[in-house]
Order: structure tokens, then sequence, then C-alpha cells
């Protein structure tokens, strides 16, 4: 028998979810032959057998959280086919560990998560610890300095963040035991600090779906975002008049060179004039080392709506591309996300985001900020309005509004006015693009 142990997948990548096991115990394999679904960050690999043999146990559960090298199946090498009637003992098996978790955490002086998967996948050396809830990163870094999470205290959400496994490490040895009686005269507050995740009870006739996958991460993304990120909103209203015009007269040619031209590719080209004028906002900060991280190259993300969830493409080298190149790159990462196809390379990477909703794209909105960054862009839907133009006449015009968020712990709120001000200049006279080499 060999243990199959989930190997690494990526750079900087610590762990993954099992998304969906292609082969069932008792199935024979082929070496190299397709075994499991790994999600990593937002990216689903097909992960193979490296040898031939037959599946015989399967360790980690669909929707389990597994760390690099974690054992998640067993396979006996060489072994045959085993006949279907023979195998099918181990399915009920699989669901059988289910409720295992749901009465692990009880003990633990946490409270219970409401995914019953949840507890099997967080560790750090103990026991106690896997009923602890933290971030990926949280659990690697503890795991490189040796801090035990069950022994951190959790922020409002139930949580341990790497920043406090940070402020654990650099802690001072001194201060260390002055904690030790306090938590051990009130051991029964240390749960009330924090605030209990919400268990739902499902009425006859609910439909329950999983909350896993790429829902879980899109959901720990915007947690993460929310709760670090000091966001504030701008917007401003937009005559994008000459801008339509434009792109009236470019969708014929455009199409000849089997391009649908949108206005998305002008808005990232607006996007990143303004972004080489105010760098501030293709920044990142890094907290851990106390800096700001002023980005020198234009990867725009996409937000793009799929069937698994809200998915962010990135267009690499947006600063270097025509405006049909980027129509074209925008189709081909938006049609690879909502086919399940796009690689790790084209999901990552970006350093700002545009959000869009198309024609029903509303009013006003308050994009929530993709973390690690620090704007995010959310373009709304096109309008004919009265317009007062430059001799007091009221005309037929288009109006469109953009809201970007931004990080005031990075950007101004000057500097994030201005950022959008140089957006609206190209924007509304869109020749200055072709000037700035379109």
């Amino acid at each position: 028998m060999i243990e199959f142990k989930l190997p690494e997948i990526g750079e900087g990548v610590v762990e993954g979810e099992i998304v969906q096991w292609l082969k069932a115990p008792g199935d024979a394999i082929a070496a190299n032959e397709a075994l499991v679904e790994v999600m990593t960050d937002k990216a689903t690999i097909e992960v193979p057998s490296p040898i031939a043999g037959r599946l015989s146990e399967i360790k980690a559960e669909v929707g389990s959280i597994c760390a690099i090298d974690e054992v998640i199946a067993i396979i006996e090498a060489g072994g045959a086919a085993a006949p279907a009637a023979s195998k099918p003992a181990p399915a009920p098996a699989a669901s059988k560990p289910a409720p295992a978790p749901v009465a692990a955490p009880a003990s633990a002086a946490r409270p219970a998560p409401p995914i019953q998967h949840v507890p099997q996948v967080m560790h750090s050396g103990t026991d106690a610890a896997k009923s602890v809830l933290a971030t990926p990163a949280a659990r690697h870094l503890a795991r490189e300095s040796g801090i035990d999470l069950a022994a951190l205290p959790v922020d409002e959400r139930g949580r341990i963040t790497k920043t406090d496994v940070l402020r654990a490490r650099e802690a001072p040895p001194a201060p260390a035991p002055a904690p030790a009686p306090a938590a051990s005269k009130p051991a029964a507050s240390a749960p009330a600090a924090a605030r209990p995740q919400h268990a739902g009870t499902p009425a006859e006739g609910d439909e329950i779906i999983p909350f896993r996958g790429m829902r879980r991460r899109i959901a720990e993304g915007m947690s993460r975002a929310y709760s670090t990120a000091v966001h504030y909103t701008y917007v401003e209203q937009i005559n994008v008049t000459r801008l339509v015009k434009l792109r009236s007269e470019a969708k014929a040619v455009a199409a000849e060179q089997g391009v649908q031209l949108s206005y998305l590719p002008f808005i990232v080209k607006a996007v990143v004039h303004a972004l080489r004028k105010f760098p501030i906002v293709n920044a990142e900060l890094d907290e851990a080392g106390a800096r700001i991280i002023l980005k020198k190259r234009y990867s725009i993300g996409i937000a793009t709506a799929t069937g698994q969830g809200l998915m962010v493409p990135v267009i690499h080298g947006a600063d270097k591309k025509s405006i049909l190149d980027l129509g074209r790159e925008i189709a081909r990462v938006s049609d690879a996300a909502r086919g399940g196809t796009a690689s790790r390379e084209e999901l990552t990477g970006s350093t700002f985001t545009i959000t869009s909703l198309g024609t029903i794209g509303g009013v006003l909105a308050t994009p929530i900020l993709n973390f690690p960054e620090v704007g995010i862009l959310g373009v709304h839907a096109i309008r004919k309005a009265p317009i007062v133009d430059d001799n007091d006449n009221i005309v037929v015009g288009h109006l469109m509004n953009l809201s970007v968020s931004l990080d005031h712990r990075v950007v101004d709120g000057f500097e994030g006015a201005s950022f959008l001000q140089e957006v609206k200049r190209y924007l509304e006279d869109p020749n200055l693009l072709l000037l700035a080499g379109i």
C-alpha cells in the first residue's frame, strides 16, 4: 500500500481543497491518470496518480482542505481493479466520517464552525489547533514558526489571521507568561470574545447548497478584503457621448479582425494611463514588512461572473496591448474562467481590478477590493440623457457612472479622486487615447 500525498502544485501553494475525486475506491488507476481535482486559490487542478494500481482508500473527503504532503488517499501498487460489486462498502464509509467533526469542536473552547468539514483542515501541530479557524497564510506561518494556533486569541469573526501569528512570533518572551494567569481565571470568557458563527436550521422544503469550493474561496477573499482594508468609494458621472460614437464606428473594423468590441478595452486603456500618473493606486501594502510596494507592471483583473461564482481573470501587460488586442484577451480569459479552464497564471497576479455588469450595470455600487490590491473600479450602465453642451443647448448624450473603491490606508482621498478624474478625462475625450498611443 502506498500513501498518496498531496503534491506540490504551484509556487507558494501550501494547501488545496478537494473538489472532486475522479476515481472511487476499488477503481484501477494508470500511472499519470487524473485521480483528483484540487482547488488552490482560484484555480482547479487535476492531480494525477504517480503510479499504476488500484485506489484502495480515500483519506480526504470532498470539501476537505489539505496541506501539501498530507496523505489524501491509499493506493495499492499494481493492484488489479476489484469487481464492481466487491467495493461498494467504502462508499457508505465515506459518508460516516462527516458527523465526527461536528462532535469534536464541542469539547474545544471555541464555537463550532457551521461547515462540518472545516475542523478537519486546521493543522498546526496539536489536536486543539485542528478546530481553530485560521487563514491559509496564518496556518502556514504558524507551522513554520512552531506556534500553536490554539493558544492565540481569535478576532471578532472567530478567526486567526497571518497578522495575529506575526504578532505572536515577534512578541518579546517576557510578557508571554502574563496572559497565562488571566487566561486561567476567566477560561469561560475566551469564547465569549469571539462572535459565534451562525448555525442555520433548515426547515422542511429548504434547499441545501454546500458552502465549499469556489463559493467558500470567494467568501474568504471578500471577508479578508473587507476586514483588512479601510474601504472608501468615490463616484463620478462621465459624459461618454464621444466614446459611444467612436466605439460604434470601430465595431465593424474590429469584427473584420474577429473582435467583438465592447467598451471594456477603452476603459482598461484609460485606467492604465491613470495608474501611470497615480502609481499609488497600482500598489500593495506589505504590513509585515512595513512598506508600500508600487507595482511597475499593469496587470488588470476583469471580474467575471461564472457558474461557480465571481472569478477575476487577469490581463497581464495591459499597457503593452492595443484596443483590439485587449478585446481579444478579455474575451479569451473570460471564456476560460467561465469554462473552468483558466490556468493559475490567468487567475492571479493582478495589480488593479475592474468590475462591470455591462448593460445592467446600475447607477452606483461600492465594489469590495480584490485583496491585496488597493483599488477597484466599478463600471455602470451607459444611458441616454439630456446634456447641456458648451453652448448651453440641451442635447441628447450618453452618461455613465464610475465608482472607484480604494484602501484609505494607502490612497488618500485627493489621490483617489484625482485618479478617477484622469480616467474620466480619457473616456470623455477618447482622442487622448489615440495621442497617448492607443
